[in-house]
């Protein structure tokens, strides 16, 4: 009684795929071994009684073997992908550093340059219906559409030209799924991967069914460089800004600064002083005013 629950608790602790993998690995040791059982018993002597036996067994050891080291890859060639176990709160584990790419961060075009920079170790997966989805929006008849959708398919062949990191277009679809956000939620969770995308509801959707998400626009807000209050820049007063004498100018990376008592050195590039820094769902702001001369 006792050794028969050990064995069912020690069974329940091996994932599925393991247990498809040895009996594909056993069947396929054990047909090859059929087809050589008659000729090499036909060896002379007791040769002949115990080399089948001896294959058989070999071949059963390196089916195995073979199949639970390199299983899953053998099967993710014909179509066929096993789900990744997950832990903690449901959440996903990435395998092998994949990433599923999503229709927005090929239209964003910066997951190109931050390919190139090394910090993505494994391959983007991009699935073909979101190939689909990008010819849609580049064939569409409104132009700021076309023009995203084209520049998506260019930033695709960049990728696939330029960048350091492997690309990976797979067939595989939900067929009971029509929205493109669910598919790359569902299709996810059968690879074991995390999605790259800067969409704020995919990225919602996906961390609540427990899929590793990574935004673009989350890292670009991290590697900001840090502004504190006191310190000094220059910046070119571009617009006015909502309050009156503002003025209103930009960094490198997009972070507006607004400059009271600006408005006058429109168009012209001053030195400012940084007097408070707010940081909002939109991003980051930065306050200042005109150095004193």
């Amino acid at each position: 009684m006792f050794a028969s629950r050990w064995v069912s608790r020690r069974l329940a602790r091996i994932p599925t795929y393991v247990f498809v993998t040895v009996i594909v690995g056993l069947v396929t040791a054990l047909f090859i071994s059929v087809l050589l059982a008659l000729p090499l018993s036909m060896l002379p002597g007791r040769w002949g009684d115990f080399t089948p036996l001896a294959v058989s067994l070999f071949l059963c050891f390196i089916g195995i073997s073979v199949m639970v080291m390199r299983g899953r890859e053998l099967f993710r060639m014909f179509g066929i992908v096993f789900p990744e176990r997950g832990t903690g709160a449901g959440r996903i584990v990435p395998h092998n550093g994949q990433v599923i790419v999503d229709t927005s961060a090929i239209i964003d075009g910066r997951i190109a340059d931050i390919s190139e920079t090394g910090f993505i170790p494994g391959s983007l997966i991009i699935p073909r219906f979101v190939l689909d989805e990008l010819h849609h929006i580049a064939d569409s008849y409104d132009a700021v559409r076309r023009n995203r959708g084209r520049r998506g398919l260019e930033m695709l062949t960049k990728l696939q030209k330029e960048s350091g990191v492997s690309v990976e277009i797979t067939e595989m679809d939900v067929k009971d799924v029509r929205e493109v956000d669910s598919k790359l939620v569902k299709l996810a969770k059968i690879f074991g991967c995390a999605i790259l995308t800067n969409d704020f509801n995919l990225n919602r959707v996906a961390e609540l069914q427990g899929v590793q998400v990574l935004n673009v626009n989350e890292l670009a807000n991290a590697v900001r460089p840090v502004v504190l209050p006191g310190e000094e820049m220059a910046v070119r007063i571009i617009q006015e800004g909502k309050e009156f004498g503002q003025g209103v100018g930009f960094l490198d990376d997009g972070t507006m600064i607004v400059v009271e008592g600006g408005r006058r050195y429109i168009n012209s590039s001053i030195d400012v002083v940084v007097t408070r820094v707010l940081q909002t769902a939109a991003g980051r702001m930065i306050f200042a005013h005109p150095k004193a001369e």
